[in-house]
């Protein structure tokens, strides 16, 4: 994801030039004179009761704002004060505004060929490169006061807002840049990170899509959306902006990459919900059956072992003294109390499964497995689809064999699981075809890690092929023949 500072102190520095080649010593020295002169004549009561006085003092801290800058770096503001006191003083006898107070009101809404809105635009930028942040976004606040239209000020004002972290204050010239008509893209990205930090994300896209409505073709502003809607929660929506921007832009690598890591994180979220689902079943009535089936099993035991007491005792009969008659009898009866014993744990767990039963609406948890299933088969072949896409373009990719072993390799560690759960009966039925598919899935696994450290020697591909070639070497000692399926 990017971070982005919309403009550095060099462009900024382009309203630093206000006539600075004519400006001479001689004429900063004779600023300092004046201002010193008007810095003392302010404190005669008869010259703050004169519009004139006022009108002077304003017109040379404007000149000392927009020429001569070193002798005072903040002189914008006291021409913007001496300007409202000639608006306040400048009235004629019937109270009505004077000449001098028309010509200050004008100065004051910035209206064509006054200089004030200027001043206070170069004095904040100068202070933005001297690194006064705080200085520089007080300057451009004041310059919006002037001209409430204006692009410049609110744009670089909430640049200098933004990286004093005062972020509501950026937010808020962002937005005064963007409802003025600015149409940088990079101002619609970066206002739209400040409302993401807020975690506003409605807002944050809102602000991006105003954004796509200037720049329709901007790659980082549709980008965004797609970070936005998965810091959101919001994968399936991701997917989609995704995959437009992967069909416009069909050999961009890093958004078929991008596209196939959703799927790939949709399958693997979606294989866990399965097992959720799953196991509320096994807990309600799926399990009573399991369970049921094995209570029968057990009594179909119980009733061979009857048979077998009666024949070894029939035979005791004619052989009493039989060692091993005996022996025979006594172990069918303790295999019979065995039996005995699993039936009353199985009718217990039976019992316990129908209890569990009663609260899951089983119906609606079929349903929502078979609508999982269905997700996380689309999702593994969208996302297999799309690695292979990328490396048709890159064959190189270490993301894409990176990830794409990783895929064969977790589906070999489900096989794996299968196996482990199997009874000693379902492994004799088909426990040997199940482990033949999960070494296949581990040797589809090995090529692709093998390329991707190829491509990049990093630790996370060496440790995975590592584990690949040990598991490998299992079951070629086991006999186990690999099934790539």
């Amino acid at each position: 994801m990017k971070k982005m500072f919309f403009v550095s102190a060099l462009t900024l520095a382009s309203f630093t030039a206000f006539a600075q080649d004519a400006v001479n010593k001689a004429m900063v020295d004779q600023y300092r004179k004046d201002k010193e002169k008007s810095d003392k004549d302010v404190t005669d009561p008869k010259n703050s009761t004169k519009a004139a006085f006022w009108m002077e003092r304003a017109k040379l801290y404007e000149n000392i704002a927009m020429q001569g800058s070193e002798v005072d770096s903040s002189a914008a503001k006291t021409a913007l004060e001496s300007y409202k006191k000639v608006v306040e003083l400048d009235l004629t006898k019937k109270g009505e505004p004077g000449k001098s107070s028309k010509e200050a009101t004008k100065v004051l809404n910035g209206e064509e060929g006054t200089s004030l809105f200027n001043a206070f635009v170069k004095q904040g930028a100068e202070k933005y490169q001297t690194k006064n942040l705080a200085g520089a976004l007080e300057m451009f606040q004041l310059a919006q006061q002037i001209n409430k239209k204006d692009t410049t000020a609110a744009l670089y004002g909430g640049i200098a807002a933004q990286q004093i972290e005062k972020k509501d204050e950026a937010k808020a010239q962002f937005e005064n840049y963007l409802t003025n008509g600015g149409k940088d893209p990079s101002v619609f990205y970066g206002l739209a990170q400040l409302y993401r930090g807020d975690n506003n994300f409605d807002k944050a896209i809102e602000t991006l899509n105003k954004g796509l409505e200037k720049s329709p073709g901007n790659k980082d502003l549709k980008s965004e959306i797609v970070n936005i809607l998965l810091a959101s929660g919001k994968e399936d929506q991701a997917i989609n902006e995704l995959t437009a921007l992967a069909t416009a832009d069909p050999k961009n690598v890093q958004n078929l990459v991008n596209l196939a890591i959703l799927y790939d994180n949709t399958n693997t979220r979606t294989i866990a919900k399965i097992k959720e689902v799953q196991g509320k079943l096994g807990s309600g009535t799926s399990k009573v059956a399991s369970i049921t089936k094995n209570i029968e099993s057990e009594k179909g035991k119980i009733e061979v072992f009857d048979g077998e007491v009666k024949r070894i005792s029939a035979l005791l009969k004619r052989q009493p003294s039989s060692a091993d008659l005996k022996r025979q009898l006594a172990d069918v009866n303790s295999k019979k109390k065995e039996a005995v014993a699993a039936i009353a744990t199985l009718e217990a767990e039976a019992k316990a499964a129908a209890e569990a039963a009663k609260g899951n609406d089983t119906a609606a948890l079929e349903k929502e497995l078979a609508d999982l299933k269905a997700k996380q088969t689309k999702a593994s072949s969208e996302a297999m689809a799309n690695y292979k896409k990328v490396l048709e373009i890159e064959p190189t990719n270490y993301d894409a064999l990176y990830n794409l072993g990783v895929f064969y390799f977790n589906e070999a560690v489900q096989l794996k699981g299968e196996v482990d759960n199997m009874n000693m009966t379902d492994y004799q039925a088909r426990g040997k075809e199940v482990e033949g598919r999960v070494c296949g899935r581990f040797k589809k696994a090995k090529p692709y890690f093998e390329k991707a450290l190829q491509s990049k020697d990093e630790a996370e591909a060496k440790e995975n092929l590592a584990t690949v070639n040990s598991v490998l070497e299992q079951f070629a000692s086991k006999n186990v023949a690999c099934v790539e399926d």
